[in-house]
């Protein structure tokens, strides 16, 4: 049996151990090494079983994640405080002054990214000779439409971006995974019929008896679904921030202030869950009223100060440990990734939906800001910077790894991590030089 501490101890000296091991002798950001040495023992791990079967290791980093359950564990709860901590530091002021470019970005962008990577991966799979259904190919165009904010705002944080900039990258980033989710969630009941957004029958079971001929939404019950998740989200993060803004604002203690903003965090998003709201947009909406109006109106200097040094650490210990189990997932996913397709044809599928992605991200990106209303707030460089700076990370992964057990699951789970680790490796490394183009 395992115990309390036992999951947090494991993670947090692998991602100590791994973290002082790339400051060492590997040199990466501190993310991207974490995924590339957490990928490279896996690997290991699971080559050593290949040479020495009785050792039986790969069993064992697979049971370990099992139990983890990295779904849970991040759509259910480090996601919240992620979002929330990325959300503190955004400037409200610039966000609203770019707010229909956002919005824009993060609905159609989404909605049509999603389309242009699931038609192109059913397209090609087609050609391939696999019979897979249009819809079970749109679910992975969901799936790998969201850009991740942990790793966009930990991106942000390192590089020299103009502040209008930083802005439309930001907050897109910060919405689009939610309204992605909420997608995913009608998506997911489209193809396979009575299941939700974490990947369980009856996780939003209310949304699924909601359907055509047991399987299907309807087009209006999922445009209610979709407004239902979304706004009533928002509304919930604003309800939850004034709250907490109300309580701030009447007290003087920063340990106190502190306690309220991780009550407002763990209260909110668990009535999210069990409203079948989107949580995280309620993150996004309730951080940004605390970063912003809290800080200014609530706090003194001294409460500010604190609260801000201590969500910037619960940032970056939880950063570490997410970027740690993307590199660890590979066992699991090559554990659990029998789909019966032949590698080469894997090859070409995983080749054509990292070209896919990118080129959805662009189109989806330089289309809505073709809009005359919103091309007076594009700047040079703001479409190719957009676009390379959208990495794809955990919420992908624990998106895919929620999918209920069907013949295509296993295809879907490796395509996504593969473009992951493509995203994440590859886009994180070179998108201070895409920046440093623009703006040197």
């Amino acid at each position: 049996m395992t115990g309390l501490l036992d999951i947090p101890a494991i993670l947090l000296g692998l991602a100590a151990l791994f973290g002082a091991l790339n400051y060492w002798f590997v040199k990466l950001p501190h993310t991207i090494g974490l995924v590339v040495i957490a990928l490279l023992a896996s690997l290991a791990v699971v080559g050593l079983d290949l040479v020495v079967p009785t050792l039986g290791l790969s069993a064992r980093v697979n049971g370990f994640l099992e139990s983890l359950d990295f779904n849970v564990t991040l759509m259910q709860g480090m996601l919240s405080f992620l979002l929330f901590a990325g959300a503190l530091h955004v400037d409200l002021g610039q966000l609203l002054s770019r707010k229909w470019t956002i919005l824009v970005l993060a609905s159609f962008g989404v909605l049509l990214s999603s389309l242009i990577i699931g038609g192109g991966f059913w397209l090609t799979a087609t050609a391939l000779g696999l019979s897979l259904p249009l819809i079970v190919c749109l679910v992975l165009g969901v799936i790998v439409t969201p850009t991740d904010p942990v790793a966009v705002l930990g991106l942000l944080k390192a590089l020299k971006v103009p502040a209008h900039l930083k802005a439309k990258i930001a907050g897109e980033s910060l919405f689009n995974d939610g309204v992605a989710v909420v997608l995913f969630s009608i998506v997911v009941v489209l193809a396979f019929g009575g299941y939700g957004a974490h990947g369980a029958e009856g996780s939003h079971g209310a949304e699924g008896d909601h359907t055509a001929g047991g399987s299907s939404l309807t087009f209006t019950y999922g445009l209610w679904l979709f407004a239902k998740e979304a706004i009533g989200g928002a509304l919930l993060g604003l309800v939850g921030g004034l709250i907490a803004f109300w309580v701030i604002r009447r007290i003087d203690d920063h340990v106190l202030e502190v306690i309220v903003t991780l009550a407002l965090v763990t209260g909110a998003y668990s009535i999210a869950l069990h409203l079948h709201l989107s949580g995280p947009i309620a993150m996004v909406i309730a951080g940004l009223l605390i970063g912003n109006q809290g800080t200014a109106l609530a706090m003194s200097d001294k409460t500010r100060d604190h609260l801000e040094k201590f969500w910037e650490l619960i940032d970056e210990i939880l950063n570490s440990v997410l970027f740690l189990l993307i590199g660890l997932e590979i066992v699991f996913i090559l554990q659990n990734a029998g789909s019966g397709v032949p590698v080469p044809v894997i090859i070409v599928l995983v080749l054509v939906v990292i070209l896919l992605s990118v080129g959805a991200r662009f189109t989806a990106i330089f289309l809505p800001l073709q809009i005359k209303a919103l091309n007076s707030e594009v700047s040079r460089g703001t479409v190719p910077i957009l676009t390379w700076a959208g990495i794809r990370g955990g919420i992908s992964v624990a998106l895919a790894l929620s999918l209920p057990e069907s013949p295509e699951r296993g295809l879907l789970l490796l395509v996504t991590y593969c473009v992951v680790l493509f995203s994440v490796i590859v886009q994180g490394l070179t998108v201070e030089r895409v920046i440093k183009r623009y703006f040197p």
